[in-house]
């Protein structure tokens, strides 16, 4: 697959394509820790753990593929499959056959070529992992079910005692807590209270005749009014008390009254300062527009002249690259004829083959000096045969002529 293509494809598949392998990898490893394999692969090969993102990212290919092809096949022979352990120096090609066919066998598809596997990491080695793992959890009959959510136990309800209802026993506790506060002089015994109260609550259980009161009004009056300031009465607040939380919503309901209203005469303050400010900032924009109107027709007439200007450049400027390209032209057309004026010059001045011929005529002159040499010898031998022939004739002729 071209680059091109897989492009397109991720574009047909969405943005978050390029994400799906660490959702497969995350999912991958919580298979793989719900079968076990940290015992089971990771301490029988000595092997690291794998990480989240250990086939999503590229770390070492060599080992990562090492990776994959143990817990394929480890994964293959779990799921009831029979298939070699790999081995570190084993064929990947024939590794990655087996196990692609190993694959097919449990039914699922692998539309994609054998050689994203080689790789050790990507979205196919994630996908070829994670069905397997799935075939594995289907075989050994694992089957997911929804979590089960501990139940919170609820708080037991706090009784909320009425304000109203003061006992012995609360006076008792809340009297002791204020004991450093009250003088020692003003000390109230609450047992002797409690006992009397409980001798009075007994006598007046089985009351033998009716009772009536002999105390003077006044008096009773005067002991109320003089023992009422010593009498302190501290009731315990409970935070989780609903009329705790209503004083405090009322009291920081009043805080933020106050604040409100000193921030408010603050923000008054600091908005009419700005409004007078921006006024200010108004009025002197007004008049340094005014003064610097005529600088600014200035400037846009300038400006205006500057675009014409720059246009006339503009045209100019063709004119000279066209001119410049025919100099050019021109320059390369004198430079030639130059160069064959030079060479045609050299050439006329070179006096090499006026010497070569020279020595092509001296030659021929030893050459013709040695065939007259040859030629005068040939005559000679010539002469000297055609002598000897005419003696030997001339011998022969007197020998015929004696005989007679």
């Amino acid at each position: 697959m071209s680059e091109d293509s897989r492009r397109m494809e991720e574009d047909d598949r969405g943005p978050g394509a390029a994400f799906n392998v660490f959702v497969l990898m995350e999912d991958l490893l919580d298979k793989l820790k719900l079968l076990n394999y940290e015992e089971e692969v990771l301490i029988k090969n000595n092997m690291k753990p794998v990480s989240r993102l250990y086939f999503a990212l590229q770390t070492n290919p060599g080992e990562q593929f090492y990776m994959f092809c143990t817990l394929a096949a480890w994964l293959i022979n779990k799921a009831g499959h029979r298939i070699d352990q790999p081995q570190e120096y084993d064929d990947p090609n024939a590794t990655i056959s087996k196990i692609l066919s190993e694959l097919r066998a449990f039914g699922v598809s692998a539309d994609f070529p054998p050689s994203k596997l080689k790789a050790g990491y990507g979205e196919q080695v994630c996908y070829v992992l994670d069905c397997l793992a799935e075939e594995t959890l289907k075989y050994i009959g694992f089957t997911w079910k929804r979590p089960i959510y501990p139940s919170e136990e609820q708080d037991e309800e706090t009784v909320v005692e009425d304000d109203a209802e003061l006992t012995l026993n609360k006076i008792e506790d809340e009297i002791a807590e204020d004991d450093s506060d009250d003088d020692e002089d003003h000390f109230i015994d609450l047992n002797v209270l409690k006992t009397q109260t409980n001798k009075l609550g007994s006598e007046s259980s089985k009351p033998d005749e009716i009772l009536e009161s002999k105390t003077d009004a006044a008096e009773w009056n005067l002991e109320v009014e003089r023992v009422l300031p010593h009498l302190k009465v501290t009731i315990r607040t409970d935070n989780k008390d609903w009329r705790v939380h209503v004083d405090q919503m009322h009291q920081h309901k009043d805080g933020i009254d106050t604040a409100l209203k000193e921030t408010k005469g603050y923000l008054d303050k600091l908005h009419n300062e700005i409004s007078k400010t921006l006024e200010k900032v108004g009025s002197r924009e007004k008049y340094i527009n005014n003064q610097l109107d005529p600088l600014i027709q200035e400037y846009r007439a300038a400006q205006a002249q500057f675009s014409e200007v720059k246009d006339q450049y503009q045209q100019v400027s063709s004119r000279v690259t066209e001119k410049t390209r025919i100099l050019s032209e021109i320059t390369e057309d004198l430079e030639k004829v130059k160069q064959e004026i030079e060479e045609k010059g050299s050439s006329m001045t070179d006096g090499a083959p006026l010497v070569k011929i020279k020595q092509a005529l001296t030659k021929l002159k030893q050459e013709t000096v040695e065939m007259d040499i040859r030629i005068g010898v040939v005559e000679h031998t010539l002469l000297q045969a055609k002598l000897k022939e005419k003696s030997n004739m001339t011998r022969d002729m007197h020998a015929t002529v004696i005989p007679q």
